[in-house]
C-alpha cells in the first residue's frame, strides 16, 4: 500500500457507504437464518444441493464479517487509516468470497440442470461427498488466485512511475508501481477468464437448457414450472448484474494497463450479492422457506402480543398465560 501526501476526495463516497451498510444490515441476519437452516438440514438428511448452499452461505457470512472494515474505509473517504495487515487480509477475504459466490452459484445451476435433464441417472449417482469435494476445490481455487493480494507486497515498490490511482493517498490495494502492474494485470485477466467467464458460460448453458426442458414437459405443475423458470432466470440475472461490472474492470485494466478509476463503484454490485443470495436460497430450499415463515409468524405474534399488552396488559397477560397452561381449552 503506497501513500502520497496529497489528499484527494472521491466522488460517490456516500453511495458506497450507504450500500455497504445496507448490505450488512440486510445480508447478515438473513444469511444467519440460512446458515442455521442448512446446518440443521445437513445434519438430518444431507443432499448435495444443501452442501453447496451451506458453503455459499458461509462464504457470504465471512464476506459480511469483514465488510465493517470496508465500511470504515468508506467513512474515511476511501482512505485506509487502519493497520496495513488488515488491508491485505480484508482484500483477500473480500475478493475470495466474491469468486466463491460465482463458483457455488454455477455448481447450483449444474445440479439443477442435471436433476431435470437426467433425473434417474443423476439421482442414482449423486453423492454428498462429490459436493464436499467440489466445495473444497472452489475454496482452494479462489484463495489461490486471490493470493496475489499478498504477493503484491513483496514486489518492488520503489518505482514511483505509477498509474493515475496513486494520486490518491493511502488507498488500500489500489496504488501500484509499474513493476507490480507487470504481475498484477495478467493475473487479473486470468481471473476474468477463469473465475468469471468460464462459470458464467456454464451457468448460461445450464439455466437455458433447464428452462427449455421445463417448458417442454407438460406433466409438471404449471405453478412449480413458472417458479423454477423464474428462479433460474433471476439467478442468471443476478450473476450478470452482480459480477459482470467488477470482472469487466479486470479486462479494461489489462487493456489500458492501469486500475480503472471506477473499480470501487464496480465492486458495489458484487457486494450487494451477499444480500441477494438469501432470496435465491429462499426459493431453492423448502426448509429455508419453512424457517422464514416460522420466524415471520413468531415475529407477528410478538408484535401483536406487544400491541395488546399496551392496551390491556393485565387482561391480556392472564389470557395468554391461561391459553399456554390449557391449550386444549380453546377447542371446548
Amino acid at each position: 500500500m503506497l501513500c502520497d501526501k496529497e489528499v484527494v476526495h472521491t466522488d460517490g463516497q456516500s453511495v458506497v457507504l450507504v450500500i455497504y451498510i445496507l448490505t450488512f444490515l440486510i445480508g447478515f441476519p438473513t444469511n444467519m437464518v440460512a446458515f442455521y437452516t442448512f446446518c440443521k438440514k445437513v445434519t438430518q438428511k444431507t443432499m448435495p444441493i444443501d452442501i453447496l448452499l451451506l458453503n455459499l452461505t458461509v462464504s457470504d457470512l465471512v464476506f459480511l464479517l469483514f465488510l465493517p472494515f470496508k465500511i470504515k474505509e468508506a467513512a474515511d473517504n476511501m482512505i485506509w487509516k487502519m493497520p496495513d495487515f488488515l488491508c491485505s487480509l480484508t482484500s483477500f477475504i473480500f475478493y475470495t468470497t466474491i469468486y466463491n459466490s460465482t463458483f457455488f452459484l454455477t455448481a447450483i445451476s449444474v445440479d439443477r440442470y442435471l436433476s431435470v435433464a437426467f433425473p434417474i441417472q443423476y439421482k442414482l449417482k449423486r453423492r454428498p461427498l462429490y459436493a464436499i469435494g467440489a466445495s473444497f476445490f472452489f475454496w482452494v481455487i479462489s484463495m489461490a488466485h486471490i493470493s496475489i493480494v499478498y504477493i503484491m507486497q513483496y514486489i518492488d515498490q520503489s518505482n514511483t512511475n505509477t498509474n493515475s490511482t496513486q494520486k490518491d493517498p493511502c488507498r488500500c490495494y489500489e496504488n501500484f508501481t509499474q513493476e507490480q502492474l507487470k504481475v498484477l494485470m495478467p493475473v487479473r485477466l486470468e481471473v476474468f477468464l477463469v473465475l468469471f467467464c468460464v462459470p458464467f458460460l456454464i451457468c448460461c448453458f445450464c439455466y437455458i437448457n433447464f428452462v427449455w426442458i421445463l417448458s417442454h414437459r407438460p406433466n409438471i405443475n404449471p405453478k412449480r414450472r413458472l417458479r423454477a423458470i423464474g428462479l433460474s432466470l433471476g439467478t442468471l440475472l443476478v450473476f450478470i448484474v452482480c459480477f459482470a461490472p467488477f470482472n469487466l474492470s479486470h479486462m479494461v485494466g489489462f487493456i489500458k494497463w492501469e486500475s480503472p478509476s471506477w473499480r470501487v463503484e464496480a465492486v458495489l454490485t458484487s457486494t450487494i450479492n451477499a444480500s441477494l443470495d438469501p432470496i435465491i436460497f429462499y426459493f431453492s430450499s423448502s426448509a429455508l422457506r419453512a424457517t422464514f415463515h416460522y420466524l415471520i409468524k413468531s415475529l407477528m405474534q410478538v408484535l401483536c402480543c406487544g400491541c395488546k399488552a399496551v392496551h390491556s396488559p393485565l387482561l391480556f397477560c392472564s389470557r395468554t398465560q391461561d391459553s399456554r397452561e390449557n391449550p386444549s381449552s380453546s377447542s371446548l
